[in-house]
């Protein structure tokens, strides 16, 4: 039978040495990880600060703030600076003399932009429409949006050059997008993209006409003028250039009928021409008329973030009340509505103060209060006037758009409506 020899004296006090070496590791690791963690913890209300600072100074200040508008002042006067680079650079003798400055100022450009990039993305868990998703899933969203997309663009060639080692003419050319970079701040720009979104199925109906009237001019002057001329009218595809230049009323030259047949039916072309292009003129001119008229500034998300009850929605439902908005600068003592008016709008205060004058007293409305809901709910008449008393921003709701939004987002409708009995309440109790 064998037998288990006991470790001697020795081994023991080596164990026990090696034992407490590993648990003094232990714990200083230990101590380690948690001072770190808890300096992380200490310097997380610090980065938020910085990062809410951040989300403020690039989306929601607009001019407002006084950092957010040096910044923009900034980057507005980069991007037109890069643009006159871009042109001179294709001077070849500003070129040639200027090429040390010229790539030192890309290379800075392209630092901020990327800089104000990579701001955007990290602040975008600040978005009140995107901070209930995850970090990443957040910052994902975000940098789908056409701004970003565009700003990417912006800085992407620089990078994609770099690597390939090459100095490509498509790429050069690739930075006049960063102009569009001014579409954001730009609200002219930003009305303009919502007519052509808005009106886009009355353009495609233009463009359909268009390009109908193409095909039967080019047809019609292939068959009058194919004999006379079969060099430059030998196809339906090669009459379609004199087509569209006749068309759009520009007349080359370089093409033209000789036949007595031709001649008259160019004439004809020229007179549908000028009919057909004045359709999509007419519906942007139209259109944008309408946009400015009802639009004194553009509802963007930012702006909606303001209003606590607009606030909480998921981009999708904001993507739907947003064209519903209607938004207006109003000066200091201004009547938004008049006592006894009928009950046709109501009002979201993005920012500045309203007062309700009635014969109960005054009453103060601010930022992120509503005015007007009680008598659009009720069909009924505004008991009250309601008159700014600084300048203010308001988010105009019509009645007939309001049950659209209820359609869009019933959880917002149903909070409207609860605000419209809170509101009733007290008044119903001061009558009492």
């Amino acid at each position: 039978m064998s037998t288990v020899q006991e470790p001697s004296e020795r081994e023991l006090d080596s164990r026990q040495v090696s034992t407490r070496a590993v648990t003094r590791t232990e714990v200083a690791l230990l101590r380690t990880v948690r001072s770190a963690r808890a300096s992380w913890i200490r310097a997380q209300p610090l980065r938020r600060r910085w990062r809410r600072r951040a989300y403020e100074i690039l989306e929601l200040g607009h001019g407002e703030d006084r950092a957010s508008k040096l910044c923009d002042t900034f980057l507005i006067t980069l991007i037109l600076l890069n643009i006159a680079a871009f042109v001179a650079e294709t001077v070849p003798e500003i070129a040639e003399q200027h090429r040390a400055g010229f790539r030192a100022f890309e290379i800075f450009s392209v630092a901020i932009f990327t800089l104000e990039y990579g701001l955007r993305i990290w602040t975008a868990v600040e978005v009140p429409f995107l901070s209930r998703l995850s970090p990443w899933t957040a910052r994902l969203r975000f940098a789908g949006r056409v701004s970003m997309i565009i700003d990417f663009l912006a800085i992407a060639p620089f990078y994609f050059g770099s690597l390939i080692g090459m100095d490509l003419r498509v790429l050069r050319a690739l930075r006049l997008l960063r102009f569009f970079k001014l579409s954001r701040y730009s609200p002219a720009m930003h009305s303009l993209i919502r007519v052509l979104v808005n009106e886009r199925r009355a353009l495609i109906g233009a463009g359909l006409l268009l390009m109908t009237a193409v095909l039967f001019a080019s047809t019609g002057i292939y068959f009058l003028e194919s004999s006379a001329q079969p060099d430059r009218f030998g196809s339906v595809p090669q009459s379609a250039w004199w087509a569209i230049a006749t068309l759009t009323t520009v007349g080359y030259g370089d093409v033209t009928p000789v036949t007595t047949l031709g001649r008259t039916f160019g004439a004809v072309v020229m007179v549908v021409g000028l009919c057909i292009l004045a359709l999509p003129v007419a519906i942007i001119a139209a259109g944008f008329s309408q946009e400015v008229n009802r639009r004194d500034f553009v509802v963007t998300w930012s702006l909606m973030s303001h209003i606590p009850l607009l606030a909480n929605l998921d981009a999708a439902d904001v993507e739907q009340i947003m064209p519903l908005l209607h938004a207006h600068n109003l000066p200091p003592n201004f009547e938004v509505l008049a006592e006894g008016s009928e009950g046709l709008a109501m009002y979201f205060i993005a920012a500045g103060k309203v007062t309700m004058r009635s014969g109960a007293g005054d009453e103060a409305f601010g930022k992120g209060d509503c005015f007007g809901l009680t008598a659009l709910l009720k069909h009924d008449r505004n008991t009250g006037s309601f008159v700014t008393t600084t300048r203010c921003r308001l988010l105009k709701l019509h009645r007939e758009d309001f049950h659209r939004l209820e359609t869009a987002s019933p959880e917002v409708g149903r909070s409207l409506r609860r605000t419209a009995q809170e509101q009733t309440a007290p008044s119903a109790t001061h009558q009492s």
